[in-house]
């Protein structure tokens, strides 16, 4: 553990004393996968009535459905209930002791940048080990299990939608070690913040990584909660065996058309580069960029919504607004990134402001980004030496048809067969209309 880390999380703000959880929600009466009592029913819809995540409605229980389990945590800073308490502090304060917490990429407490994560470490706060799982594979992670004695995993984490986002291949690593040592698996369920619809094209096996591990959609459309009924179906009989006991906890109140702004919950960011529910909307998107020399806006107070690099100028914005893309506004702008691509540099590009999510299409848009850079400004658009644009868009097919001079709509129109077929194959585990 670094000299930096250990001065994190020594902070005040970690060390005070635990606070009990002040959540007084309608509780949960199912003890098993709680799906029956209607998802979707009663959403933040004008009336007062906010969306009520999984983690508040065992918190309402005192976490009675976790007490005399062996509880391992594995969360975030995004773990929190209605009244801002972290869940792990609330199961302590709850006297459900866990017997350990496992941070994924950015770390437990969310400390770390893109990539990084917060190694191993005693929790100040609780006293509590916590185990940095970032990227460790299937059999290290049920070793770990079997070292601290978990027999119930606990997963709560928000997601953003995006298949390249980490969090859900975490997630899937722990579901896959949790069968190999017979764990029990318990998900607290989270809206999608970008809402239900799945876009864009599928991965493709062989470009298997830690952004991408299996074949879902870019934009997948499903909540951590379906993801792990999906994984635990599709995936995981292949891997080793299906597990023994899987319970989502849903979150009340959601539905498939509404975004975050919708559900009346405040939002936590789930990692330094997500700092708004904004972000997450043009993030399955605009995190191609990541992909290509341009910044992705890393550095800038408006990362993946600023993209741009030195030799673009007001061309390419006034290009993008002649296509008249549904719900987004691009704005003209020049920036200078404190850190990642061009650090101390000014670039030209576009900033995105997202004017209706219910028809923005982030991953079009980008799209239609990408196409006309590389056309417009050949002698600054180049993808990155690696091709992480591969890994990203789950195959080479993106790639070689942008070099080719592919249009938007023929880009588009490549995968539509294949999304379809995403579609039809994760109906059965959806839990929220």
């Amino acid at each position: 553990m670094t000299v930096n880390r250990r001065r994190f999380l020594s902070a005040s703000a970690l060390a005070g004393p635990l606070l009990a959880t002040g959540s007084m929600l309608a509780s949960s009466s199912s003890p098993t996968t709680s799906a029956g009592d209607g998802p979707g029913r009663t959403g933040a819809d004008g009336l007062g009535r906010p969306v009520t995540p999984g983690a508040d409605r065992l918190a309402a229980e005192g976490w009675q459905r976790l007490s005399g389990r062996k509880v391992g945590v594995l969360s975030n800073p995004t773990g929190v209930l209605a009244d801002r308490t972290h869940i792990v502090d609330s199961l302590m304060a709850a006297g459900v002791r866990p017997v350990a917490v496992f941070g994924p990429e950015h770390g437990f407490r969310g400390s770390a940048q893109a990539g990084g994560s917060e190694g191993d470490y005693t929790d100040p706060r609780t006293g509590l080990p916590v185990y940095d799982i970032y990227g460790v594979d299937e059999d290290t992670l049920a070793g770990l299990f079997t070292d601290a004695g978990v027999d119930t995993v606990v997963f709560d984490i928000a997601d953003v939608g995006a298949r390249f986002y980490t969090y859900i291949w975490s997630m899937y690593t722990a579901m896959v070690a949790a069968s190999r040592v017979g764990a029990a698996f318990v998900v607290l369920d989270r809206p999608n913040p970008i809402g239900g619809d799945a876009a864009g094209p599928l991965l493709d096996p062989e470009y298997s990584s830690f952004v991408g591990l299996k074949p879902i959609a870019q934009q997948h459309g499903m909540t951590v909660g379906e993801l792990a009924r999906f994984f635990d179906a599709e995936f995981l009989p292949d891997a080793g065996g299906r597990l023994d006991e899987l319970d989502v906890v849903t979150a009340r109140g959601w539905r498939r058309d509404r975004v975050f702004a919708d559900t009346g919950l405040l939002w936590t960011p789930p990692s330094p580069n997500m700092p708004t529910p904004d972000t997450a909307l043009v993030y399955p998107g605009t995190c191609l960029f990541e992909g290509t020399v341009l910044s992705e806006g890393r550095g800038t107070t408006r990362p993946f919504e600023i993209i741009g690099a030195p030799g673009l100028d007001w061309r390419w914005r006034e290009h993008l607004a002649g296509r008249e893309l549904d719900g987004v506004a691009l704005r003209e702008t020049y920036f200078v990134p404190t850190f990642g691509k061009f650090t101390g540099d000014t670039c030209g590009g576009v900033q995105l402001s997202v004017t209706d999510p219910h028809t923005f299409d982030p991953i079009r848009t980008a799209v239609e980004m990408i196409v006309a850079a590389a056309r417009m400004h050949p002698e600054v658009f180049a993808w990155r030496d690696d091709l992480f644009i591969d890994k990203l868009t789950g195959s080479d097919r993106f790639r070689t048809m942008v070099d080719a001079g592919a249009s938007p709509d023929e880009i588009v129109g490549s995968w539509r067969a294949e999304l379809a077929g995403f579609e039809r194959r994760r109906e059965p585990y959806l839990l929220y209309r």
